[in-house]
């Protein structure tokens, strides 16, 4: 039964992240609201959703390791594994704002992280800082949009725009919500048994199974952006959920409950954080494009870091 509640979970997360995703980006249009802060807020929000959902009933239940090794795994697997395997579909492009503002932006967040961790807990006073940087971050953004306010307008398609319905918009952001819900309830409950009938550690499932899972939602978006040659934000939106899940996922979370943190992910899992961040760094500035090859790098390097977790 455990696996049948892991799997459906899985799954009930991918639907609904794309239920909400498709209904918000609906409405949106629909007011016409520009695509680049569609892409850059809805989008992205509702990616990280399923991360967010977990992390917080991780943490309500007592399952402080599924909580933080879920956000761990995720940042890892975001920008190894799924940009990997994205690059080495189709090179991706790097925009020169990515690499020297975005990038920066979530190293400074992935360091703050290490910092707040030292003490084994993310205090509520840190989530706030978290929340309060994510904020401020977003603040930019739309500053920064609203500087190309004329050349973001252009991408709004008109058509597209009066052929939205806004009532079944709601009903897919209701479906949405009630997914992620369930979803985050049920592949909780499946990876929690599953860890205890195996003697697995909580922290190893959350690592893998569970970061995977929720990492699901931006390996299906990069993959198939890539398939249809439109990998030009690709690098972008996942440095962009990199920055929500520390921000936004554990500064929410510890602003509910307090985040006791292990000594795995102290003295060992945190380094892979922050050496995957800081790798991609150079793979990304060298001619501005992340060919196959430095894709395959980055695949390989997720497998040596799963090989590590659970050896």
């Amino acid at each position: 039964m455990e696996y049948v509640l892991l799997i459906g979970g899985l799954i009930t997360l991918i639907i609904a992240g794309e239920a909400l995703v498709r209904g918000a980006v609906g409405i949106a249009l629909k007011f016409k609201i520009p695509t680049l802060v569609i892409g850059m807020t809805i989008v992205s929000f509702g990616t990280s959703a399923p991360e967010l959902l977990v992390s917080l009933k991780a943490a309500l239940d007592g399952h402080p390791e599924l909580s933080i090794g879920n956000v761990v795994g995720s940042n890892v697997a975001n920008i190894a594994l799924v940009l990997g395997l994205t690059a080495m579909i189709l090179p991706i492009a790097v925009k020169r704002s990515t690499a020297k503002i975005d990038w920066s932006i979530m190293m400074a967040a992935t360091i703050l992280f290490y910092i707040f961790i030292i003490d084994n807990s993310i205090q509520w006073y840190e989530g706030l800082i978290f929340v309060l940087g994510l904020i401020a971050f977003n603040i930019y953004m739309f500053r920064s949009i609203a500087k190309k306010k004329d050349e973001v307008e252009l991408d709004v398609d008109e058509d597209e725009a009066g052929k939205q319905n806004i009532f079944v918009q709601i009903l897919f952001i209701i479906i949405g919500c009630v997914g992620l819900a369930y979803g985050a309830s049920w592949l909780l409950d499946g990876a929690v048994t599953i860890a205890s009938d195996f003697g697995v550690s909580e922290h190893v499932i959350a690592v893998t199974i569970v970061a995977f899972g929720t990492s699901v939602p931006e390996l299906i978006t990069s993959v198939v952006a890539a398939i249809k040659k439109e990998t030009d934000i690709s690098v972008g939106n996942l440095i962009g959920s990199n920055i929500f899940n520390i921000l936004g996922v554990l500064g929410i979370t510890s602003l509910v409950k307090e985040i006791p943190v292990s000594l795995q992910v102290v003295n060992n899992d945190i380094f892979w954080v922050l050496a995957i961040s800081f790798l991609v760094l150079p793979l990304m500035i060298i001619n501005y494009k992340i060919n196959r090859v430095r894709g395959f790098l980055l695949f390989v390097s997720y497998g040596v870091y799963i090989y590590f977790v659970v050896s």
